[in-house]
Formats: structure tokens, C-alpha cells, sequence
């Protein structure tokens, strides 16, 4: 999925790369990042309850099951909300770090993913089209030495796929002016 790129239907949607990189920080341990970017015709009102609310990862995400197990602040979902997310008995446990309606989610794993100081955002931009330009970068350090372009590579491709079936799922759904 690395380098994919989506046709131009909903708006020049990308699997575009340019973000992806490694660095070095304190002890020398090398922190990961990845960056996906994707476009849809939906309006970021219609698509921030899709981000937002975790029951609704389940609708297009492709997960089996996906819940809180904590309510944030501001309830359900909000900052502090603790989410888990499943296919089948496996899936992740996951903080919500930030949560700004209708802009930006912010999140770390807390269980269910093999690497350390993961944190993701989910930014929502409006565009001049009436459309809604979608940014989901993220950075981790690996748990398990040497795994790193191996965990970026996946990661990277499971976000691309995520933004992808957001786009696909939100422009089907979508309430269409009559």
C-alpha cells in the first residue's frame, strides 16, 4: 500500500509519503513517523462524527467491534476517553488526547500494538470546494530493536487504508442536497 495513490474522484485524494522519517532523540533510541494524506467531497461536519465518535470506527474502519471503555471530557468522547478497537478478539486500547470538534483527534496506544510512545492526529481541514482535506500523522518508537522501517512501512500502509475507507465510506453515506 506504500505509494499508493487514489484517482482523482473524490477530490485528488493522496497516499502521498512526503512525512515519512526517522530521527534520533535522547539515548539514541530512533523515533519512527509516518504522514497520509487524503481528500473526500464530504464536508468536515459530516465526516468529524465519523473521526470523532469511536462507536462509529466499526461502520468503516473495518474493525468488529469498537467501544469505549472510559468516557472523556467532554463525554462520550472527548479528552481522557479510553477506546478499544477490535478485529475479532485481537485490537488496542487507545487514549484520546485531544479531541477539537470538527478538526483534530489526537490519540495514543495504550495496549494492542507492538511500539512505545505512539501518538497519532487526525486533522480536518474544510477546502474551498465544500470538500475536507484529511492529514493522519503519527510517530512511535519500536519496542523490538531493528522492527523500525518494518513498523513504519506497516503502520503507514494501515493508516493509508483507514483514510481510504473514511473517504470511501463518507462519500457513500453522505446526506446529498436535494
Amino acid at each position: 500500500m506504500a505509494g499508493d495513490r487514489s484517482g482523482d474522484r473524490s477530490g485528488g485524494r493522496s497516499g502521498g509519503r512526503s512525512g515519512d522519517r526517522s530521527e534520533t532523540h535522547e539515548g539514541g533510541a530512533r523515533r519512527w513517523s509516518y504522514d497520509v494524506q487524503a481528500a473526500t467531497t464530504v464536508g468536515i461536519d459530516d465526516l468529524w462524527p465519523l473521526v470523532g465518535e469511536a462507536r462509529r470506527w466499526k461502520d468503516w474502519a473495518g474493525f468488529t467491534s469498537a467501544r469505549l471503555l472510559e468516557e472523556g471530557s467532554p463525554e462520550p468522547d472527548g479528552v481522557g476517553a479510553l477506546r478499544r478497537f477490535a478485529i475479532g478478539p485481537g485490537g488496542s486500547e487507545e487514549r484520546v488526547l485531544a479531541w477539537e470538534p470538527p478538526g483534530h483527534l489526537a490519540y495514543t496506544i495504550e495496549r494492542g500494538y507492538p511500539v512505545r510512545k505512539y501518538r497519532s492526529d487526525v486533522e480536518l481541514t474544510p477546502r474551498q470546494d465544500g470538500g475536507t482535506a484529511i492529514r493522519w500523522r503519527g510517530t512511535f518508537d519500536t519496542k523490538v530493536p531493528g522492527t523500525g522501517r518494518v513498523m513504519q512501512a506497516v503502520t503507514r500502509a494501515m493508516m493509508a487504508a483507514f483514510a481510504r475507507r473514511l473517504v470511501r465510506y463518507a462519500e457513500r453515506t453522505a446526506t446529498r442536497p436535494r
